[in-house]
């Protein structure tokens, strides 16, 4: 490939600002929120626009972390992305100056990789570094590699980046993937849209934010098709078209409120939310004891009050869609700690997925890891407020579940995890009746 100056480029991350939840405990919560649009959808639909010269505007974005540094990604290539309005964001890709991903966008967010299949698809090129992300297990790119190879893309892998090209155009093919694998399908997805001939992916991903991705490349003019549903099939096209689109709701987000409603207590209402897309998950609140009921696009939860009650033991095991969510295994894990009896885990995707429970444990939570892949929880207990720190994403956020439940005060290292996929999650409880605040590192210490 011409310029080989990406492997002499050394990678300096900037200075994380270091703040801190602070929360006070023991308050339930009540009142309504509305639920953000899907960070795992929003970010495929980004990088999806670059397919296409013309413009792509999107409503309902996510105003998150992981979207501001996608936007600033796309832009350091040469692509215009413009912010007119909150949750707006408009594409146009009509040339690319630099096939470039580098380590940083990679160690800041793993997503970046998903811009592999488009860019490599309309252009013939790409050198993308190999990705970060959260510390929640091995999660590697070989699946997404070899389904380029899949299409005839000719990769090379060199000082911690992929280089990769498409001599004339990718050509359709068979994407076989050894287990399911969501952005592994979104990528070949995106790849075989501008692909010479048909490709068929399976199994693939069944996931409503690859059908969201999907729904926005059909408006492209994208031939693309659900034929069964683990299998998508895709008619490549020369070129395709811009197009408008209007984000689905984040089911994570909407499940994590579901658990903070259950956990604090109180009466809450999830405007945005449609049960649609938590069918699992909705039925193992109910077996669970939650009160939840469902709209055409609403979610009202009623929990029980500190000291009212305990909740109905579970056993969840994390199954891709649409079976349980992995994500939303470490907010029951919350759950769990208000059960009467013990309550059992089974982490089927991340291997390292359970290790906060540590740091659960420390708000008094009787949690047992068993293995890599298995945690008992022991209930019902009373959490107490504590010191924690924050680990990754899903981790951040569930520890504030837990101290919301807890007597006292909590104070919660790490706020820019959560940040990098939740829409102002403190002003949200704030605004539920939570007393949460953030607060610089310095500043933040836990009365004793």
């Amino acid at each position: 490939m011409a310029d080989a100056r990406p492997f002499h480029w050394e990678y300096r991350p900037d200075p994380v600002p270091r703040e801190v939840f602070r929360v006070e405990g023991g308050r339930p919560l009540a009142g309504t929120v509305r639920i953000s649009g899907a960070k795992n959808a929003a970010l495929k639909l980004l990088a999806a626009a670059t397919l296409t010269g013309e413009r792509c505007r999107f409503t309902n974005v996510p105003e998150i972390e992981d979207v501001r540094v996608m936007a600033e990604t796309l832009g350091d290539l040469g692509v215009v992305v413009d912010h007119p309005a909150h949750g707006i964001y408009e594409v146009a890709a009509g040339d690319v100056d630099w096939l470039f991903v580098p380590l940083e966008a990679a160690a800041k967010m793993r997503a970046s990789f998903i811009l592999f299949g488009p860019l490599l698809s309309r252009f013939g090129r790409v050198i993308i570094s190999n990705p970060g992300g959260d510390r929640i297990g091995r999660r590697p790119v070989n699946l997404h590699v070899d389904a380029m190879r899949a299409l005839g893309a000719e990769i090379e892998y060199r000082n911690g980046y992929y280089l990769a090209k498409a001599p004339g155009r990718l050509r359709g093919g068979e994407v076989t993937f050894p287990f399911v694998s969501v952005m592994g399908t979104e990528n070949a997805l995106l790849a075989a849209t501008l692909a010479e001939g048909r490709t068929v992916i399976r199994p693939a991903a069944q996931e409503p934010e690859v059908d969201d991705l999907v729904a926005f490349l059909q408006k492209m003019g994208a031939a693309v098709e659900r034929t069964a549903p683990d299998t998508i099939v895709v008619e490549g096209r020369r070129r395709l078209r811009g197009a408008e689109h209007h984000v689905i709701p984040d089911r994570i987000e909407a499940g994590t409120f579901v658990v903070a409603a259950a956990v604090a207590g109180g009466r809450v209402t999830l405007e945005g939310a449609p049960c649609d897309y938590l069918g699992s998950f909705i039925e193992t609140m109910g077996q669970m004891g939650v009160q939840v009921a469902c709209g055409r696009d609403t979610i009202e939860v009623e929990g029980l009050a500190p000291g009212a009650g305990a909740y109905r033991t579970a056993d969840v095991a994390t199954a891709p869609y649409p079976g349980f969510a992995t994500d939303l295994q470490p907010p029951t894990s919350v759950l769990m700690t208000r059960c009467a009896g013990t309550s059992r885990l089974h982490e089927t995707i991340f291997e390292d997925r359970l290790e906060w429970l540590g740091e659960l444990r420390k708000m008094g939570a009787a949690v047992a890891i068993l293995d890599s892949h298995h945690a008992e929880v022991t209930g019902p207990g009373r959490l107490r407020g504590a010191e924690v720190d924050i680990s990754d994403l899903r981790a951040g956020a569930s520890l504030i579940l837990g101290a919301l439940a807890a007597d006292g005060i909590s104070t919660i290292h790490g706020a820019h995890h959560v940040e990098r996929g939740y829409e102002n999650i403190d002003r949200k409880f704030h605004d539920l009746g939570a007393r949460i605040e953030r607060l610089p590192e310095q500043v933040s210490s836990t009365p004793s």
